[in-house]
């Protein structure tokens, strides 16, 4: 796994929108530098910012102020030609279209480049539905016969088949009861591990925080208030870190990290 500069560099990020009339400012002078191969978690509370973030960086949105580059390029070039294969994107409901079946699903990206004979975009799609582990025979079926972790699977297979090497995921557990998350988690694991990824992760299940995560950033005051490894993260001197880690859910992450809360 390559551990070579920053995959994405984000510097003075200001983010703001319009709401009944004002303007609500959501990021102010955000930094954060996210390394290749790390699997970083983004967690805050709700209209932190996170998902507004990770659109950002796929350059489906575009900040007040600020600069973010994708592997030295603004993130606002994404869309040109070729730059779209740099992020995979898993969006937290798969947005999987309902009219495609699974394999026309994972093939979209690669079809609508217009560059490869069908057939080789049919085996590579193959290729990733197998990767996420499925199997051939239900690369017929249509989403609306697939179960909530199925959905999950091609999702993530379509946001792979570019072969990119930053991918971004949005709340990736959302929906699945805890057996079929530990399963998502375990493949997660495996495809970050075997594929040399850069993943960015927002997630508010603790579970699939610690499970995953190399480095947690948290967003709280309209900036990184701290970014590190989980534990150190959770004994963190901030209000909002430490209602965040020392609630049920916190305390319950704890004791399976076999990690005493600190009192602050």
């Amino acid at each position: 796994m390559s551990t070579t500069g920053p995959v994405v560099e984000i510097e003075k990020l200001t983010s703001v929108f319009r709401f009944a009339g004002q303007e609500v400012v959501v990021h102010k002078d955000l930094d954060l530098r996210i390394d290749a191969g790390e699997l970083l978690s983004i967690v805050g509370g709700s209209g932190s910012g996170k998902t507004v973030l990770l659109r950002q960086i796929l350059g489906l949105e575009t900040p007040r102020a600020g600069r973010i580059t994708v592997q030295g390029r603004p993130a606002s070039q994404l869309g040109d030609e070729g730059a779209a294969s740099r992020v995979g994107m898993l969006f937290q409901h798969g947005a999987l279209f309902s009219a495609f079946s699974v394999l026309d699903n994972i093939a979209f990206p690669l079809r609508e480049l217009g560059t490869l004979p069908d057939e080789l975009v049919r085996d590579a799609a193959l290729v990733k539905l197998q990767m996420v582990g499925m199997e051939p025979k239900q690369a017929h079926q249509m989403p609306a016969n697939l179960s909530g972790g199925m959905i999950k699977r091609v999702a993530l297979a379509r946001s792979l088949i570019m072969d990119p090497p930053l991918l971004l995921l949005d709340e990736p557990t959302a929906g699945l009861d805890p057996d079929r998350a530990d399963d998502f988690c375990d493949l997660l694991r495996s495809l970050h591990r075997e594929l040399g990824l850069t993943v960015v992760m927002v997630t508010h299940d603790l579970d699939t925080l610690f499970a995953l995560s190399t480095r947690v950033a948290v967003l709280a005051e309209q900036k990184v208030v701290v970014s590190g490894l989980p534990r150190e993260v959770m004994n963190f001197p901030n209000r909002f870190v430490q209602s965040y880690f020392l609630g049920k859910r916190g305390l319950r992450a704890r004791a399976l990290l076999q990690e005493p809360p600190v009192a602050v």
